[in-house]
């Protein structure tokens, strides 16, 4: 693997870092501001609302310059979000550097996935998206957790500073490291528009939503479920996530390396385990060691999908790939607020703790099920990256055979 790999890698560790480690610092930001717990909530809604509208915005607005020239400016974006946040005199200051802050993420990840696929061989493609995506992965094992121990107890600023530091190492690897790739001739914004008439880059993104939403039903009820099923005391909290995370790296670096050899089987096995998983969580949810063990395989099953899903996303919107990619980004964070909602409504409606994993189960097999779809569809048609009639201009394709 290219050390330009290392870079994306740095950068994404960065963003992971700070996309997360404000769940684990709310108290003291709340304390600080003289805000409420929910009010500093928004903190993280704002930053899954911006991931979400910044990466098609953000991509699109890219689209006149290198790929490598526009990681740069977002690497950029992301440290000048993180300083703004540590340097806030008001919550509503703060605020503002969280969304700028994740106007940089779905953008970087979806450009960076485009351009590590393009560092190596044919197949070696999806692996190259899981080596930069395991700097994701390892942010929840390494930098989450040492981000939370630094602000609870130097200061949250401090993290954050730490958090913009990490990005200037970041911009300062892709600046040395990564080749300047230019655009493919010929491709304009009415191409990687094109590529969402392609029912094959649609489904990909609803398995995305759902498959990665099946794990969040779960997650994002963890402390609860934990605390008050499991028995756990409070504390133990972190360590369960820290296992979580660990399952994320080691799933995220079998789905890149078995995406490569047979992509859909990889789904269907990934998917399908997750679902028989979830499930079983909410009988394992009563026991200790059971409950840790079944939280690492869902962190491991979970992020095994999302390399072949982003590969999966790159191949049907092949030659324009950029603004699907970087959507594909943002139906990730979808998936986590749609499952967090859909698991607070059984857990609302009085039907314990543990139900979120029905939830959770459900959408897993739901993505199974679109996954099947997927592959029967393309079995009628001419192959990968079939565009459905009318999707692609004459030139585009021009452009792309040439």
């Amino acid at each position: 693997m290219p050390l330009a790999l290392l870079a994306l890698a740095i950068g994404a560790f960065g963003i992971g870092t700070t996309e997360f480690v404000i769940m684990g610092l709310l108290p003291e930001v709340a304390a600080d501001y003289g805000v409420s717990i929910p009010t500093a909530g928004y903190l993280v809604t704002g930053y899954a609302l911006g991931v979400m509208f910044g990466a098609p915005l953000m991509t699109v607005l890219g689209t006149k310059i290198s790929r490598k020239r526009m990681l740069m400016l977002l690497m950029g974006l992301f440290i000048l979000g993180n300083l703004l946040s540590a340097l806030s005199p008001a919550f509503s200051v703060m605020l503002i550097g969280r969304i700028v802050a994740s106007l940089a993420h779905g953008a970087f990840f979806g450009i960076g996935s485009v351009v590590a696929a393009d560092l190596v061989a044919p197949d070696k493609k999806a692996g190259a998206i899981a080596m930069m995506f395991t700097g994701l992965t390892v942010a929840n094992v390494v930098g989450v957790p040492l981000g939370t121990l630094v602000g609870q107890s130097v200061g949250w600023r401090v993290t954050f500073g730490i958090v913009a530091a990490l990005g200037v190492v970041g911009l300062a690897g892709i600046a040395r490291l990564v080749p300047d790739m230019p655009k493919a001739e010929g491709v304009r914004l009415r191409h990687e528009l094109a590529a969402f008439k392609n029912v094959q880059v649609l489904l990909a993104m609803a398995m995305t939503v759902l498959g990665f939403g099946g794990v969040f039903a779960a997650i994002t009820y963890i402390a609860p479920m934990m605390t008050h099923v499991a028995g756990f005391a409070d504390g133990s909290v972190t360590w369960l996530l820290v296992l979580f995370g660990l399952g994320m790296v080691g799933g995220n670096l079998v789905g890149g390396a078995f995406a490569d050899r047979a992509l859909m089987p990889m789904l269907y096995v990934s998917l399908s385990a997750l679902a028989v998983v979830l499930a079983l969580f909410t009988l394992t949810a009563h026991d200790k060691l059971l409950s840790a063990v079944t939280i690492a395989l869902i962190g491991a099953l979970g992020f095994a999908t999302v390399p072949p899903l982003q590969k999966r996303v790159l191949d049907q919107a092949h030659g324009a790939p950029t603004l699907a990619s970087a959507v594909n980004i943002g139906a990730f964070n979808l998936g986590n607020a749609l499952s967090a909602w859909l698991g607070g409504l059984v857990i609302a409606a009085g039907l314990g703790y543990t139900a979120p994993n029905w939830v959770g189960a459900a959408l897993a097999a739901a993505a199974l099920v679109l996954a099947i779809l997927s592959a029967a569809l393309e079995r009628r048609t001419d192959g990968p990256g079939t565009v459905i009639r009318g999707a692609a201009p004459a030139e585009h394709r021009a452009a792309v055979h040439h």
